[in-house]
C-alpha cells in the first residue's frame, strides 16, 4: 500500500509503501470490541467501596423491645433503612481488569491502522518538529492539512512541543508511537503520524511479529 507524504503545509513531496501486515489486515470487529471494552476495564481502579452495617458506628441494641408498643418493630440502628446505617449492596473493591492473549491485542491495533489507511484517514508527514510550544503553530498546521474534525497526532517518541501545542485544542490528542492504543484510534477520526513514527509502529507491531 503506498501513501502520499505532506509536509506541515499540507503540500505532496513524496511517496511512502506501507507495511500490508500492518496497513493492509481486514476490519476485526468483534476483536476490536474485545480489545475496546477491556482497555476501558482495565482503566477502572475498582476502589468504591461502602460501609455494610457491620462497619458503621452505633449500637447493636434493640432500639425498644418487639411488642406491645404499637409501633413497627425496629432492630439495630445500623440497619441499611435507618439514617447513618450501613448500605445494603453496595460497591466494594474489586478488579475489574480483563485478559486478552497478546495476538488478538496485536491484531485489533493493526486493524484499526488498516481501516484507517483503507478510508484514507491516514496523514504521513515527513516531519513534525516545533521549535517551541504554541498552540497557534498547530492550529496552521492542522487547517493545512484540512483537519476539520478530531485528530489523533502520532510521533515516534515524547515530543514535549507537540504535545504541550495539541493539548489544548478540543478533539486534538498527541502522543508517542510506543503509546499507540485502540480507544484513541477509535476515538480520533484522523490519524496524522510522522515518518520517522512509521518505522516505529512497523518495528513494534510490523513483520516478524506474531499475530
Amino acid at each position: 500500500m503506498h501513501v502520499s507524504v505532506l509536509n506541515t503545509s499540507g503540500v505532496v513531496i513524496g511517496e511512502r509503501e506501507l507495511d500490508e501486515k500492518l496497513f493492509g489486515v481486514p476490519f476485526h470487529r468483534s476483536v476490536v470490541h474485545q480489545a475496546l471494552v477491556r482497555q476501558l476495564a482495565n482503566a477502572r481502579q475498582g476502589t468504591a467501596d461502602t460501609e455494610t452495617r457491620g462497619q458503621v458506628a452505633g449500637s447493636t441494641a434493640k432500639i425498644r423491645r418487639q411488642k406491645g408498643t404499637g409501633r413497627a418493630r425496629q432492630g439495630s440502628a445500623r440497619a441499611p433503612h435507618r439514617r447513618g446505617g450501613g448500605v445494603a449492596f453496595g460497591p466494594h473493591p474489586r478488579d475489574f481488569s480483563q485478559a486478552m492473549p497478546k495476538k488478538m491485542r496485536r491484531l485489533a491495533l493493526k486493524a484499526l491502522l488498516s481501516a484507517k489507511a483503507e478510508e484514507e484517514r491516514l496523514l504521513v508527514l515527513d516531519d513534525l518538529s516545533l521549535e517551541r510550544p504554541k498552540t497557534k503553530d498547530m492550529v496552521v498546521i492542522l487547517a493545512s492539512l484540512g483537519v476539520k474534525s478530531s485528530a489523533l497526532i502520532v510521533t515516534a517518541g515524547p515530543d514535549v512541543n507537540v504535545y504541550k501545542s495539541a493539548r489544548n485544542l478540543p478533539k486534538i490528542k498527541a502522543l508517542p508511537a510506543p503509546l499507540l492504543n485502540v480507544v484513541d484510534l477509535l476515538s480520533h477520526d484522523t490519524l496524522i503520524i510522522t515518518q520517522s513514527a512509521v518505522l516505529e509502529v512497523e518495528r513494534i507491531w510490523g513483520q516478524g511479529r506474531g499475530g
